[in-house]
């Protein structure tokens, strides 16, 4: 697990891990990037209290290197991947490892969001709903089944250094979305099981949300620089978005015909009452938390696309 301020958080999150029903040998590896906020102090509590835990520093901050660190460290046969904003259900551990050793690719279990303010959880609703975040089956699956991609996941640690671990992009996201299209391109197998079950903990702030978003789609054009494709057709949605309100934009103010625009706003529109409405948390937030992750996802792509590959991260060689 990569964290940084995380203090709201890591109590949770710990007491999840040291509290799994794993029957086998067991450690925890957090690389901690430096937190400033009662995290590094939370840690150094649980590490007096359970050995299990051990603690990284991460001085380059980014996830994909922390993620890197604290796999060199660990000392185990199967790698499985946590994050600072999710809890775990007792068996997450004991599951990862079950399927793992079933299938013998990658695994892991669905995205499964639940807010704990008002807006998070109209975030938490509005993803729960394929025409917010797409058809990815690692959002909606309630079987076992292959997919491009999980959320976190679980592999053999050899098998990981194989496929070169996480690579760093300069959003700081999508290394996960990168890792897995490496692992399958190799001819390596991933796999969602919604028995692996974990809830992540979405943002609380319409600002916050913008900005992860936005990283999130500046990181997929990272990896279409990096890569020469799109890990999946998805991101194309949201960009297509965009550009259309751009276009159309552009064109109304040289020819004053504003019907195409406006076609396509409705359209938009509707689509995201249809989410808002369906879902099962007040409509107004909802629809806002649908257009900010639309919006921002594409704008962030259609910047990175514009800007180039960006500043080259630090390696983890």
């Amino acid at each position: 697990m990569a964290v940084l301020d995380e203090a709201d958080f890591i109590d949770r999150v710990l007491s999840d891990l040291l509290g799994q029903d794993y029957t086998g040998p067991m450690e925890v590896i957090v690389a901690d990037g430096g937190s400033l906020d009662g995290t590094a102090e939370i840690l150094e509590v649980w590490m007096a209290r359970d050995n299990r835990l051990t603690v990284v520093p991460n001085s380059d901050r980014r996830q994909a290197h922390g993620l890197n660190l604290a796999a060199e460290k660990a000392t185990g046969e199967i790698l499985v991947r946590t994050d600072g904003h999710t809890t775990f259900a007792p068996d997450y551990v004991r599951a990862s490892v079950e399927v793992l050793e079933e299938t013998g690719g990658a695994v892991g279990g669905r995205m499964y969001p639940v807010g704990r303010t008002r807006f998070g959880r109209a975030v938490a609703a509005a993803m729960k709903s394929p025409l917010t975040m797409g058809p990815g089956r690692f959002h909606h699956s309630v079987t076992r089944e292959e997919v491009d991609t999980v959320y976190l996941g679980a592999m053999r640690r050899e098998q990981f250094k194989a496929i070169g671990g996480y690579r760093p992009f300069p959003s700081g996201t999508s290394e996960d979305a990168d890792f897995y299209f490496r692992w399958r391109r190799d001819g390596r197998k991933v796999y969602v099981d919604p028995s692996i079950v974990s809830q992540y903990t979405p943002r609380d702030h319409p600002g916050a949300l913008w900005h992860q978003y936005f990283c999130y789609g500046l990181g997929k054009a990272e990896m279409l620089w990096r890569n020469g494709v799109f890990p999946s057709w998805r991101p194309l949605a949201p960009l297509s978005l965009v550009l259309g309100l751009i276009v159309l934009t552009v064109a109304g103010l040289v020819t004053q015909v504003w019907v195409p625009l406006l076609v396509l706003a409705a359209l938009w529109l509707l689509l995201l009452i249809w989410v808002a409405v369906r879902a099962d948390e007040p409509a107004p937030g909802v629809l806002l938390a649908a257009a900010i992750m639309h919006l921002a996802y594409g704008v962030g792509e259609l910047w990175g696309l514009i800007r180039g590959p960006g500043p080259a991260p630090p390696t983890d060689g």
